[in-house]
């Protein structure tokens, strides 16, 4: 289940290159796994795991409820708070896992990157972090067409007077 080259003499994406490198971390997290997994084993389960253990590495601070900077978007000292991965860096590592699963033989029907559980970890992951720093996280709406005006009875090109 390897990927074939990007193409011949033709030197990678930064995305591929990233694709391709976070593949092989995740293979290598699984043969590590205890008891160790296949590609073809594991679950979205063993999918949050990763992204946990992933936070050792983090470079985000995450301030617990108890802090006294909790929800200070700009804490005006330091504190023993855990520094974990951030939700935007989790969110496009498993964008590009998903990618690379499919592309390395996996089936798209199960692909355990795109799991509802992924989905709702990432989820209160991007909530919790942004409770912890203050800032809420909007999502962005997107536009709708204006309605139509008010007393019209939404004929389109119709000729109506008003008195």
């Amino acid at each position: 289940m390897d990927s074939p080259p990007a193409g011949e003499g033709q030197p990678a994406s930064r995305y591929e290159s990233q694709k391709r490198r976070d593949w092989h971390t995740f293979q290598q997290y699984l043969r590590t796994h205890e008891p160790p997994l296949t590609v073809t084993t594991f679950s979205g389960e063993h999918v949050i795991e990763f992204l946990k253990y992933l936070d050792q590495f983090g470079k985000t601070k995450v301030h617990v409820m108890g802090c006294p900077f909790f929800g200070d978007p700009n804490p005006p000292a330091t504190c023993p708070c855990p520094l974990k991965q951030a939700w935007g860096s989790l969110d496009a590592l498993i964008g590009r896992l998903r990618a690379a699963y499919d592309e390395n033989g996996g089936s798209q029907d199960d692909n355990p990157f795109g799991d509802k559980s992924v989905r709702i970890y990432l989820k209160e992951v991007r909530q919790t972090q942004a409770e912890a720093r203050g800032v809420p996280y909007d999502k962005k709406k997107r536009k709708r067409a204006p309605p139509p005006p008010p007393g019209g009875d939404g004929d389109v090109g119709g000729s109506s007077s008003v008195s």
